[in-house]
């Protein structure tokens, strides 16, 4: 149930709070005051689309938040354990705001969420009918889905079914593919083998482009080392010049007065080790002249194999890396096409067995639809009967199919009607005028309610087109809706106004150069000249207040 709705810089609205109580809820008021704002801004509240056209001028944002008291075991709360979301006191709390940039912001209870989780939990919540839901009943392609939701068994069947149709599908456009594109199918599979092998062949290993480099570096500049470390042996250890011999002597001489003082010791110290140090770099000099050698066939041989991985580069990545990762992609994919060649038949199998087993339960799904499909037509008589249709005839049509397997299966339903005895049955789109449509639309209404589990109902104006007893019906209708859900209602109907347990009214005035809407509760005396405006228009007589006063009472009387 929603208890309270508070609305912030949307539309016309600057600030708004209400609070909701149970059973039936009606607003009131003229044209334009901003009634089905309310229910604009409810709708966005449960997920629906939004701009930032709805920010009222002046403001950032838009805020809209409404919380509700939910009770236990139901959808609702499934969803929230699935999001992860904690509802204490069985009370929820949705808000949403709507940036002008387009950005918007949701939390359920605080946690912040996605447009579509809040889309997921606030369809649960709220269940929204307005004029634009006469569309619907207009769409012959919206008549299925409405036979399915009398019937949770069709439902629970449904989302099986398009488990097995999605496999199917997937399966058969994989077959259509291939068989559609055996040649594109042939070239892939020869070129995946060619690159396969290419690379394979090429027994590469990552870090060997950099190896190769370093020799061939070595390679181009053999004389410039070599003169490098000829001349440093010969300056350290030669027959002209001869460092160590030089370093060895002042060591020697270092060393016998080293015991004279400590900063002789420090000197004699550092002669040592600078003399180490270089004896170490000249065997090591050495031994680079003795593996130092000039070989042209293993220059030629690198520079070939540096080719090779050029071009390798080239074709497949950047680096030996990048290579080697493309290799093993293309190699499972080549195992994949080559397992899939062998299995042709296989595949063929495998998309016939998906089809025979969707279209089995596509068959009970059909014949399931047309037992229900009567009981709906039964009880939409009676809902009919109570708004003064007793005399309509109510059908739903099983239309010629194709035999085709769709996402909903193998039927195709349209609603068919008879308004009047003697008159022609045909589609109720062609044939139902705008009152009969909001019956009809109600009396739908009135079966899925009691389906459905949706803990606040919205009628926005959907007694359009009605009138005398039968605006009398369709209140009653109403209100009976509200005994066992909260509703609340929008109307230009003193009869629906007068049967609803809790009247608000909305005016709009100019405060401060800006329009502005404003929402007031009315008591009984507020109430009876509210519908006495609502009977007579601006011009209220004292005949008129009497009639609303009657309304009222035969209204309380009803309950």
């Amino acid at each position: 149930m929603l208890q309270e709705l508070m609305i912030r810089d949307f539309a016309i609205i600057d600030q708004l709070t209400v609070d909701f109580g149970t059973n039936m809820t009606v607003l009131t008021g003229e044209t334009g005051a901003g009634k089905s704002i309310i229910i604009d801004a409810l709708g966005l509240l449960a997920g629906g689309r939004g701009s930032s056209d709805f920010i009222r001028k002046g403001a950032n944002k838009s805020l809209l938040q409404g919380q509700f008291t939910i009770p236990k075991a139901t959808r609702t709360y499934e969803l929230l354990d699935e999001f992860g979301i904690e509802c204490e006191d069985d009370i929820l709390i949705l808000q949403r705001d709507i940036y002008r940039s387009g950005k918007n912001v949701c939390r359920i209870n605080g946690v912040l969420v996605n447009l579509g989780t809040l889309r997921q939990v606030g369809q649960t919540l709220i269940d929204i009918h307005g004029q634009n839901e006469h569309q619907e009943l207009m769409d012959p392609e919206r008549h299925l889905a409405l036979v399915d939701n009398y019937q949770p068994e069709i439902l629970a069947k449904l989302a099986q079914y398009q488990i097995l149709y999605a496999n199917y599908r997937r399966l058969s456009q994989a077959l259509e593919q291939r068989e559609k594109n055996a040649h594109e199918w042939a070239q892939r599979l020869d070129m995946l083998q060619f690159q396969v092998n290419e690379i394979s062949e090429a027994q590469l290993h990552e870090g060997e482009e950099e190896e190769l480099q370093e020799q061939k570096r070595q390679l181009d500049n053999y004389q410039t080392i070599h003169h490098a470390l000829e001349m440093s042996y010969q300056a350290l250890n030669g027959e002209e010049l001869d460092v160590m011999s030089v370093l060895g002597n002042v060591m020697s001489e270092l060393e016998d007065v080293a015991e004279f003082n400590s900063e002789l010791a420090t000197i004699y110290e550092k002669v040592s080790d600078a003399f180490y140090n270089l004896q170490d770099v000249a065997h090591e000099v050495s031994g680079q002249l003795s593996d130092l050698e000039w070989d042209e066939e293993l220059l030629n041989s690198i520079e070939a194999r540096l080719e090779t991985i050029h071009q390798l580069k080239r074709k497949y990545g950047d680096s030996i890396e990048t290579i080697l990762a493309y290799y093993d992609k293309i190699k499972r994919e080549l195992e994949t096409m080559q397992q899939s060649d062998e299995n042709l038949e296989q595949q063929v199998e495998q998309v016939k067995e998906a089809h025979s087993k969707a279209k089995k339960l596509a068959l009970e799904i059909s014949e399931l639809r047309k037992q229900t499909a009567k009981r709906l037509e039964a009880e939409i008589h009676q809902q009919l009967s109570a708004l003064y249709m007793d005399k309509a005839v109510f059908e739903v049509r099983f239309l010629p199919a194709n035999g085709q397997l769709t996402e909903t299966g193998l039927d195709r339903v349209e609603f068919y009607i008879q308004t009047n005895p003697g008159e022609e049955m045909g589609a109720l789109a062609r044939i139902a005028s705008g009152g009969e449509l909001s019956r009809i639309m109600l009396a739908l209404k009135t079966i899925f309610a009691q389906n459905k589990g949706v803990t606040s109902i919205i009628f926005d104006e959907v007694d359009t087109g009605v009138s005398g007893r039968v605006a009398q019906a369709i209140a009653e209708k109403i209100s009976q809706i509200a005994t066992n859900s909260q509703v609340l209602c929008i109307t230009h109907l003193p009869q629906v106004a007068a049967v609803a347990d809790h009247h608000y009214f909305i005016a709009k005035h100019v405060a401060n150069g800006r329009t502005e809407t404003s929402l007031t509760i009315l008591n009984d005396k507020e109430r009876i000249e509210e519908l006495a405006r609502m009977l007579s228009g601006s011009s209220i007589t004292t005949l008129t207040l009497e009639h609303a006063e009657e309304l009222l009472k035969m209204a309380k009387e009803g309950k």
